[in-house]
């Protein structure tokens, strides 16, 4: 993966909506009644798409170049390898001079966002790792997907995790050095991230036997529940690859994923690495990282809370 800053294709939220609506009754042949925006990240913005006839849809655009044929690909791999529902798509788009951005179609997983749910968040403990117990069971099957190799879902190629993924981390950190040089990234995240990089023998030591399918990026929010409260589906993979399985772990903690017990729960039903609490708290610090180098959004109430994990898993070794 590159790190690097890309920058997102400018894209207004109202116009986007026409668009919607365009590329929806263009590739479906259907009239449509309503459309509505459901949220989006630095490159990626959703819109849930109402037919006539009552059919809905999503329609995601991308705000960054050589995105759709990996999103496309992944949500299909993952699809046919999870027991918990992906979206299946069901077209896409290239921007050209009608919409500026590349697009796809895919259907829309019927419930909410598992993060926005109050009923959910109020439950009781015995509730909340019973939602836990679905997860971790549906993450752990498609973690159940082995490559002979490492890597990009698109093209795996590394015969060692750590081929791949420290020259990645390394990286990261050389990036993280020009921009604390430049005052663009904080003192406490820099000592951080180079107290871990002196302790990456040592927290990695222990080598990953198999290459699994991952998410890439498992927080709760992107987590579906149905109108029972019960697990109904995956959405927005991110970098899907065949990794380590203990780097889809970290997300699990993200957000609202501690008060579920996520990761908690998955360790103590499928076991983990001797490291690998400091393990996944090298993966969030660096990822989150390489998240702010690539959209330049810098998310203090995530990346704090990752620092001081990364502190007190450093103090532990």
């Amino acid at each position: 993966m590159k790190v690097e800053r890309i920058k997102a294709i400018a894209f207004d939220k109202k116009i986007a909506r026409q668009y919607a609506e365009t590329v929806a009754c263009q590739q479906m042949g259907q009239s449509v009644k309503k459309v509505k925006y459901l949220g989006g990240g630095s490159f990626g913005r959703a819109y849930n798409v109402v037919f006539q006839d009552g059919k809905k849809i999503v329609v995601k655009f991308l705000r960054a170049r050589d995105m759709l044929d990996k999103e496309i690909h992944d949500l299909g791999l993952l699809a046919v390898n999870s027991e918990v529902k992906f979206p299946r798509v069901l077209f896409s788009r290239k921007a050209d001079g009608q919409i500026p951005v590349d697009c796809y179609g895919m259907e829309l997983i019927e419930g909410n966002n598992a993060v926005f749910s109050i009923w959910l968040l109020l439950q009781c403990k015995r509730k909340r790792k019973q939602f836990a117990d679905e997860v971790t069971t549906a993450l752990h099957n498609i973690h159940c997907r082995k490559n002979e190799k490492f890597g990009d879902t698109l093209c795996p190629n590394y015969d060692c995790w750590l081929d791949f993924y420290k020259p990645y981390a390394k990286q990261i950190l050389i990036k993280a050095e020009e921009m604390f040089s430049k005052g663009e990234l904080p003192k406490k995240v820099i000592e951080t991230m180079r107290a871990a990089w002196d302790k990456f023998d040592i927290i990695f030591s222990e080598k990953v036997a198999e290459a699994c399918l991952i998410h890439g990026d498992s927080n709760i929010a992107n987590m579906m529940i149905d109108k029972n409260h019960k697990l109904s589906g995956f959405i927005d993979p991110l970098n899907s690859m065949y990794a380590d399985c203990e780097y889809d772990l970290f997300q699990l903690d993200n957000l609202s994923g501690k008060w579920f017990y996520l990761r908690e729960t998955y360790i103590k039903k499928y076991g983990a690495s001797k490291f690998c609490d400091a393990k996944c708290a090298f993966y969030g610090l660096f990822h989150e990282v390489y998240s702010y180098i690539k959209s330049g959004m810098l998310v203090n109430f995530i990346m704090n809370p990752l620092v001081k994990n990364m502190k007190k898993r450093l103090a532990e070794l």
